[in-house]
């Protein structure tokens, strides 16, 4: 069946994301879609976020117990449930706990590809400006990553996180002084709706 599909992109910065209203009726029918097949990684850029608008979720989050924990990053693992996952952020009913702009970058910008929305030519100024702000990401928490690391900080040693958050904020305000240009050439939200064929359960992509 062919179902009208609405998107907004917010252009929020660096916590930018993608808006889909088809997620609330997930064709997936599995009450998990997306979430049961990736495990949210935080990184620097997000912990900066975290800790200036809502630190307690970083104890939250060190409290789970299925973590990973890296120098610079934690990886939230998913569950075993059924013949997929289950995201600790993620609930039968609602969907995700954290709001959109809580959620680490992947969260944010995912967009299934049975929506394959960078297909559309009247979209591409939002495909460039997505592809543009992930790079700057990735080159934006490595850089911090290694400032940290030259310190001698890591989220590995338990008892000095919070000389490495400490740390990690001013290295933030520091290295964001100065955003990239783009950002500031793209409007701060564009509601568009797309039509799309819609197929039900496994049929439908992730």
């Amino acid at each position: 069946m062919q179902k009208e599909i609405k998107l907004i992109f917010h252009n929020n910065g660096l916590r930018s994301y993608i808006e889909v209203d088809l997620c609330r009726e997930c064709p997936r029918q599995d009450d998990k879609g997306c979430c049961g097949y990736y495990s949210p990684v935080f990184y620097p850029s997000d912990f900066a976020y975290l800790l200036k608008n809502q630190p307690e979720l970083l104890d939250y989050i060190f409290n789970i117990k299925n973590i990973t924990v890296l120098d610079a990053s934690v990886t939230v693992n998913n569950s075993i449930d059924g013949s997929s996952y289950r995201c600790s952020f993620h609930q039968k009913d609602g969907g995700c706990l954290l709001s959109q702009q809580l959620r680490e970058s992947v969260c944010r910008h995912f967009v299934c590809p049975g929506i394959a929305w960078e297909d559309e030519g009247k979209l591409s100024h939002w495909k460039d400006f997505f592809c543009k702000l992930s790079d700057y990401e990735i080159y934006l928490n490595n850089r911090i990553a290694d400032r940290l690391k030259e310190k001698g900080l890591s989220l590995r040693q338990k008892n000095n996180r919070s000389e490495f958050f400490a740390q990690l904020l001013l290295l933030f305000e520091e290295e964001t002084s100065s955003l990239p240009d783009f950002l500031a050439n793209y409007p701060s939200k564009e509601e568009v709706s797309i039509n799309r064929q819609i197929k039900y359960g496994s049929d439908w992509p992730l």
